[in-house]
């Protein structure tokens, strides 16, 4: 299956609604409103393509990029690969859904998202903390020092309130992660979000979102235990 063969292949599966909502959340032309689960058909035809991915990725059409985040071969892709993906993801779903996704699959995750993290830009920021969350969510303890782990809630506590819009969020989730999936650290995640408490969200014509890590892991340790790990990172 070729570039132009996908392309219609999504078109086929538009939804207008979807593409109106995409484009609320900071989605802009070119893409055509495709629903996640309306691509995995699709991708279990295609199964991990890496030339295909980026010959998609490439078209700037927000459904193709995020579908080649779907068959992108992270066993080959490099951290130069990640940071021109970087360049061209224009809005949060892109940075922290589909770059730091796939990112989050290779075995130089964290130097990246360090890197990200330091940055000073927002979106980089945000895909470098949303690349934690999906790490700490998916790959056993023994993976992380504790310390630095530790560290990085330190930082949040200090600089949230004072951080870009996007990245404020993806250091609520990474509090929120620690606390639900990381053992060794639950009790300080707890203690750092109750610190931090409302976090607040700023959004174009509409009402600003209140964001409380709390309450979040909170809700979580009301459904079951700690240490969720889920089996696969992507979709």
């Amino acid at each position: 299956m070729n570039v132009e063969m996908v392309m219609k292949e999504l078109e086929a599966l538009s939804n207008e609604r979807l593409k109106k909502s995409s484009m609320s959340n900071g989605a802009h032309e070119p893409l055509f409103g495709v629903a996640t689960g309306k691509m995995k058909p699709l991708a279990k035809k295609i199964k991990i393509n890496q030339p295909l991915a980026e010959q998609l990725y490439a078209t700037g059409n927000y459904d193709a990029m995020y579908f080649a985040g779907i068959i992108a071969d992270t066993t080959t892709m490099t951290e130069s690969d990640f940071e021109r993906w970087m360049d061209a993801a224009y809005f949060y779903m892109l940075s922290d859904f589909v770059v730091s996704v796939t990112l989050a699959e290779t075995d130089f995750a964290q130097g990246v998202a360090d890197k990200w993290i330091a940055s000073g830009e927002e979106l980089r920021m945000s895909a470098g903390w949303s690349c934690y969350c999906w790490l700490l969510g998916s790959r056993p303890d023994v993976e992380f020092t504790t310390s630095k782990l530790a560290s990085m809630l330190d930082q949040v506590e200090k600089t949230i309130h004072n951080s870009p819009d996007r990245t404020k969020s993806a250091m609520n989730n990474f509090i929120y992660t620690v606390g639900i999936s990381y053992l060794p650290l639950h009790d300080k995640a707890v203690e750092t979000a109750k610190a931090v408490g409302p976090v607040e969200i700023r959004r174009d014509n509409k009402k600003n979102n209140i964001l409380l890590a709390s309450e979040s892991i909170q809700k979580h340790l009301n459904r079951g235990p700690i240490g969720f790990k889920r089996k696969n990172v992507r979709c």
